[in-house]
């Protein structure tokens, strides 16, 4: 008997101590899932918007919905589970800053990946799951790099000249903008003006 086979009949507390097919299903199924979600993150998201923090946040947090999608999906709680922790995920807004749009979106589409491939049951083939997660990757690359080529960089700042915030200084601001950050900037928003301090937090769009 090999040493396999003794620790798939071995057991502690009534639990296996290894169950190779469901093991290397697992790690299959895993590694599958890493390399979609990596080229997404890595291969067409980072190039664009250069922001380690929302890379290390997909990659992790892909891979913690994974392992609990699969681990919890084994103990057959039903569809109803995946979606709900999908609808949980999907809608979560992170308490010390403001998500943009376009993150959001990234994280939607990864914490789908995570649930997809975790909770397929053994009805779904293996060239559906391919297909549907080529198709995803196809997807957001074509958005990101073929329809909204050469997308503008945004940049927070705080802002002093707080008599610019006017809409008739626009064209003042604008060029004052350009000439402290160097940037061709496009346009800008100011998200909120603090008159005790005579600041205001404002985004700038520009062309990198």
């Amino acid at each position: 008997m090999s040493i396999v086979e003794y620790l798939e009949g071995f057991r502690f507390l009534d639990i296996k101590m290894i169950d190779v097919e469901d093991t290397t299903m697992l790690l299959v199924r895993f590694l599958f899932n890493f390399l979609i979600t990596y080229t997404i993150v890595r291969g067409i998201y980072y190039p664009q918007r250069k922001q380690k923090e929302y890379f290390f946040t997909f990659i992790g947090l892909n891979t913690l919905i994974f392992f609990v999608c699969y681990l919890m999906s084994s103990v057959d709680l039903g569809l109803g589970f995946g979606f709900g922790l999908f609808g949980l995920f999907a809608i979560m807004r992170y308490r010390t800053t403001t998500v943009p749009v376009k993150e959001m979106t990234y994280l939607f589409t990864i914490v789908a990946i995570a649930v997809v491939n975790a909770i397929s049951t053994k009805k779904i083939s293996y060239a559906e799951l391919v297909i549907t997660n080529l198709a995803i990757v196809a997807i957001v690359y074509f958005l990101e790099k073929m329809w909204f080529p050469g997308q503008l960089s945004e940049q927070m700042l705080t802002y002093e000249k707080i008599q610019n915030i006017k809409p008739e200084n626009e064209e003042a601001m604008l060029a004052d903008l350009r000439e402290r950050t160097g940037h061709n900037v496009e346009s800008f928003d100011v998200l909120y003006v603090d008159f005790l301090n005579d600041t205001a937090k404002v985004k700038i769009y520009y062309n990198a």
